[in-house]
């Protein structure tokens, strides 16, 4: 017998989705911090991209095999999705007590395919939580409180040593032996005790659904099988096989959208340095600043995120989730490739500050992060509502888990390209890497148009 999902109120959608906050705090200090950490160590540019390896290969290895495993998974004490939420919180957060401690440029890598490989085992089963809680017609909201909770918690995250800073608690030359600055060490520490927990309080404060009684003789049947191993990757491939149409023409959309962000990611401190500071050196002040300076663009654009986050839902309404993607896209792609035309000197406008009197001076630099604000609150949220109406509802944790994979082959397509000869096509510059992301939103937004939506799934 089908079960009848109740519809559920603003703050039980809230409650149950806050661990995001914590999973994405932590995807935020890994986004800002990573290739700085890398610098700092002793690489230089050029190694950036293989170094960032880890995300994008634990993301491929361990979110289909934890979807299909998450949904195969039943326990009257534990639930389905919430044990994998729990073991990859505490797992994130030893990695990132640990990261900036990391004596040498590998250890900080090898903490890094931990930190990752942990916040995908978290991520990938709260992507089907929506699925599994929600109603079709509340699957928007549901989606949409994880980009809001996106937003805030990569921008705590990217805020979070500026903070520090600003009120006095380290100076921004306060450094470990490692030249690790003290200001991202607790920074990281704020990180491990958000990420459990904020995954915490969703785990007490939500109860998962049990299975129907049809689902639960099929669970039984299926471990009765045993082989959990074999039977994911027989469940994955078949899956693939039987992919919706239009889940495949998400495909490119997916490909140009992720593999612009990781390349902004990757080279947004250097290329700041380099335009404003004309330096690459990281034991300057101008690179020190850029880092800083980094976390506080990024802050932004993620303050963008989650006050538009809500805003999207009546506007997919009026045009649909295709129409939004497409027009945030291409937002965000001008915004990002002119960031190198933009200053930190030249005044966009003032704001008062209540702590120290006088005004705080925005400069014209903090321009793009509106536009890549839409975007991210877009790519967070829409994909994902094209999709959830478009696969069978008893296998949405393995196509959650392989539509992870248009994220991370993109990203590990970057990383190789990027290493061996794109670099070198764009001069050796990573402002040059900047403006091609820019370029790459765009295309993203173009291959959006190309989606054809069945009539019942035009409204969201």
């Amino acid at each position: 017998m089908k079960f009848n999902k109740p519809r559920l109120s603003f703050w039980n959608i809230w409650n149950m989705n806050f661990g995001f906050f914590g999973i994405q705090f932590s995807f935020g200090l890994q986004q800002t911090n990573m290739s700085a950490i890398y610098k700092y160590l002793g690489a230089h540019e050029a190694d950036l991209p293989l170094l960032w390896l880890a995300g994008p290969v634990t993301g491929l290895l361990v979110q289909p095999i934890i979807g299909a495993l998450s949904d195969g998974t039943w326990s009257l004490k534990f639930g389905r999705r919430k044990p994998y939420f729990l073991l990859g919180a505490v797992l994130a957060s030893i990695a990132l007590i640990l990261m900036p401690f990391s004596r040498s440029l590998w250890m900080a890598a090898g903490l890094l395919w931990i930190l990752d490989a942990s916040n995908n085992i978290a991520l990938e089963p709260y992507r089907a939580f929506v699925s599994d809680k929600l109603p079709e017609e509340q699957h928007s909201l549901g989606f949409l409180m994880q980009s809001f909770f996106t937003g805030l918690g990569i921008t705590l995250a990217n805020f979070t040593p500026a903070i520090l800073i600003g009120f006095g608690f380290f100076a921004l030359t306060d450094t470990f032996e490692n030249g690790i600055p003290i200001s991202t060490y607790w920074a990281f520490f704020i990180g491990a005790v958000a990420s459990i927990g904020t995954v915490l309080f969703s785990v007490f404060t939500t109860k998962e659904y049990p299975p129907t009684e049809e689902e639960l003789i099929k669970l039984n049947e299926e471990k009765s099988k045993g082989n959990v191993i074999i039977r994911t990757i027989k469940d994955i491939a078949l899956a693939i096989k039987e992919m919706p149409l239009q889940m495949k023409q998400l495909i490119p959309v997916m490909f140009f959208s992720w593999y612009a962000m990781f390349c902004y990611w990757m080279f947004i401190t250097s290329a700041l340095s380099l335009n404003l500071f004309n330096t690459l050196n990281e034991n300057s002040v101008g690179f020190k600043t850029a880092q800083i300076l980094t976390g506080q663009v990024n802050g932004t654009y993620n303050i963008v995120c989650f006050m538009v986050a809500f805003a999207l839902v009546p506007l997919a309404r009026k045009i649909g989730a295709k129409g939004v993607h497409f027009v945030s896209l291409l937002i965000g792609g001008i915004s990002v490739f002119c960031i190198p035309f933009l200053s930190n000197v030249d005044v966009l406008f003032t704001i008062p500050n209540f702590f120290e009197g006088g005004n705080i001076e925005i400069p014209t630099l903090y321009l793009f992060t509106f536009g890549l604000g839409v975007t991210w609150a877009s790519m967070m949220s829409m994909p994902y509502q094209l999709l959830a109406g478009s696969v069978p509802k008893e296998r949405t944790g393995v196509y959650m888990g392989i539509f992870n994979m248009f994220i991370v082959i993109p990203m590990i397509i970057q990383i190789f390209s990027v290493e061996f000869f794109v670099y070198n096509l764009v001069g050796n510059n990573p402002i040059n890497i900047i403006k091609l992301a820019g370029i790459f939103l765009v295309l993203a937004g173009v291959f959006t148009l190309f989606i054809k939506i069945k009539p019942h799934e035009v409204q969201v």
